[in-house]
């Protein structure tokens, strides 16, 4: 009996010494970020491209009608990946401008001529400044791949639609809005933090509880034994 407890022990000994495999992931639920992210980008084409082919119209130089027509098109394209991303995760997506978007295309729709110009490319380049550090604290935060993705897509087209705005030479800097910076912190110590929690042990606890009880009976079975064998 005690030979076959010893060998009992030492097989969740050995067992001990692996570590139990990892439940399957069940996948990667959305955040409050990434839908920010998905739905930023949708908001930004709902009012962004209308004011593009306004700023095609209407424009009362040719750069800006040229810069107005790009980002429209642009923004079709943009609003078509956003689109297939929401699709892909199952989610949906605005589908009017905000109240503050449309008070924006109404002022656009009635500025004419060099005030028209200068209105177009201060909304717009406003627009994109706020949306841009958003797209950057997603992109480096995200455990969706499809997320991530669309972050890098759309970074690439809100830097291009600034530098076409920028170029116009209307983008009065010193009225920029402020960029809606992450909190500081202590990067060191996050990181520190972060890996410490990504350390595990190295024994499953399940069996090493199993172990110790296995090896107490053990002990108190040879006990009895020996306690009985002295009679």
């Amino acid at each position: 009996m005690i030979r076959t407890l010893l060998a009992g022990g030492a097989v969740l000994a050995v067992l001990a010494l692996f570590p139990v495999p990892a439940q399957a992931d069940p996948g990667v639920q959305l955040n409050a970020n990434d839908m920010a992210l998905l739905n930023g980008v949708r908001q930004a084409g709902l009012w962004e491209m209308p004011a593009g082919q306004m700023a095609a119209q209407k424009g009362s130089s040719a750069k800006v009608r040229q810069v107005g027509q790009a980002i429209a098109d642009q923004h079709v394209k943009l609003d078509q990946l956003v689109t297939d991303a929401a699709n892909a995760l199952g989610t949906s997506l605005p589908q009017t401008p905000t109240a503050q978007q449309q008070g924006f295309l109404n002022q656009l729709q009635a500025a004419t001529g060099p005030r028209f110009d200068l209105l177009f490319v201060t909304l717009l380049r406003g627009a994109h400044g706020k949306i841009f550090p958003i797209i950057g604290a997603v992109r480096a935060a995200t455990r969706n791949p499809i997320v991530r993705k669309l972050a890098d897509q759309a970074n690439q087209f809100v830097m291009n639609h600034m530098q076409m705005l920028e170029s116009t030479g209307l983008v009065q800097y010193e009225r920029l809005p402020p960029a809606a910076m992450p909190p500081a912190q202590d990067l060191s110590t996050l990181g520190m933090a972060e890996a410490n929690a990504g350390v595990k042990p190295p024994f499953s606890p399940l069996v090493l509880g199993m172990l110790l009880i296995g090896l107490l009976g053990i002990g108190a079975l040879a006990s009895v034994r020996i306690m009985r064998s002295r009679r």
